[in-house]
C-alpha cells in the first residue's frame, strides 16, 4: 500500500495505537493551552521537513483543529533545499492526498552549505540559520502569524545539556518565542511529547519519511553524543528524562548563581525568600 496516496492504515484501528494517538493529542493540547500557543483567527504555518516529528505535528494539529473551540488555519510549508536525490514529489503528493493547504519553497541552500563548510565539519549551524531566514520570510508572504516547529520533549532536554556542556549556559528551547524582528511567534506544540511516542506514531501512520542526508547522517554531532548519553541514563534509570524535563519547569533562581535573576547582593537577615527549602543536597 502506498503511504503517499493512501494515508489511512489498519494499525489505526488497534487499541494501543488509539491510546498512543490520544496521549499525543492530550499532550499537544495541554502544551497549546499552557503556553497559549494558538488563538482565535491564527494562521499557523507548520514547517514540514519530511521527518517523523513534523508529520506527527501536522497530523495532531489537524485532529485538534477539528474539535477546537476556536478557529485557526493550518498551512504546511516545506523548504526544498535541493539536496542531491531529494524526492521532491513525496511531500506535495502526501499533503495533497490529505487535503492540507501547503507551500513548497525551493531554495538551493545545499550548495551554499557545501561551499562554506569544509568536508567533514558539522553543517547544522549554517543550515539552520539559512532555513530560519527563509522560513520567517515565507511566513510573512503566506500571511501566517504563528510558525509551528516539530521539536519535542527530548529535543529540549538535549539542547539543555548541549548549552551546559558546550556553551556555558543554562538554557534550552522555549515552547514559544517571538522572532527577533517581532513579526512572528514560533511555537513548539510537541513540547510535552516523548520522541519514542512520536516514532511509534509515525510508524503506525506509515508516513512517507524523507531522511536528511545533508546533516542527519553526521554521526559525530555533539547532539548525537548527548542523545546517546541520555538514552543510557534512561536505560539505567527509567523515567530520568521526564524528571529532567520536570526540573526545567521548576526553576529556583535563588538556588543558582545568576545575579541578574536573583538579588543576592541585596539579601540580608530577615528577608523572606519564597523559593522552598535549601535544596536536595544541602
Amino acid at each position: 500500500m502506498n503511504a503517499v496516496t493512501q494515508p489511512i492504515h489498519f494499525e489505526h484501528h488497534s487499541g494501543n495505537f488509539n491510546r498512543l494517538r490520544g496521549r499525543l493529542e492530550h499532550q499537544v493540547g495541554k502544551a497549546i493551552g499552557d503556553f497559549n500557543m494558538i488563538e482565535e483567527g491564527d494562521a499557523v504555518m507548520v514547517c514540514m521537513s519530511g521527518g517523523k516529528d513534523s508529520y506527527t505535528l501536522l497530523e495532531i494539529l489537524r485532529a485538534l483543529q477539528k474539535r477546537a473551540p476556536i478557529n485557526f488555519k493550518l498551512i504546511a510549508m516545506n523548504l526544498d533545499q535541493k539536496q542531491p536525490g531529494f524526492p521532491d514529489h513525496v511531500l506535495p503528493e502526501y499533503l495533497k492526498s490529505i487535503g492540507v493547504e501547503y507551500h513548497i519553497e525551493t531554495q538551493n541552500t545545499y550548495s551554499i552549505v557545501k561551499q562554506k563548510i569544509p568536508e567533514g565539519k558539522t553543517t547544522c549551524s549554517l543550515c539552520s540559520r539559512l532555513r530560519r531566514g527563509i522560513i520567517y520570510r515565507v511566513a510573512g508572504e503566506l500571511g501566517a502569524n504563528k510558525i509551528a516547529l516539530g521539536h519535542h520533549r527530548d529535543d529540549m532536554i538535549e539542547t539543555l545539556f548541549l548549552n551546559m556542556f558546550f556553551g556555558g549556559k543554562l538554557k534550552a528551547m522555549p515552547p514559544k518565542l517571538v522572532t527577533d524582528k517581532g513579526d512572528h511567534v514560533v511555537i513548539r506544540p510537541l513540547a510535552y511529547c516523548a520522541e519514542k511516542d512520536i516514532a511509534r506514531f509515525a510508524r503506525g501512520m506509515e508516513f512517507p519519511i524523507i531522511p536528511c542526508n545533508l546533516c542527519g547522517s553526521q554521526e559525530n554531532l555533539q547532539r548525537q553524543n548527548i542523545k546517546e548519553m541520555l538514552n543510557q541514563w534512561e536505560l539505567q534509570y527509567p523515567g530520568r528524562s521526564q524528571t529532567i524535563f520536570t526540573a526545567m519547569q521548576n526553576v529556583k533562581p535563588s538556588h543558582l548563581l545568576d545575579g541578574s535573576l536573583f538579588g543576592f547582593r541585596g539579601l540580608k537577615p530577615g528577608d523572606v525568600v519564597a523559593e522552598g527549602d535549601a535544596g536536595f543536597d544541602e
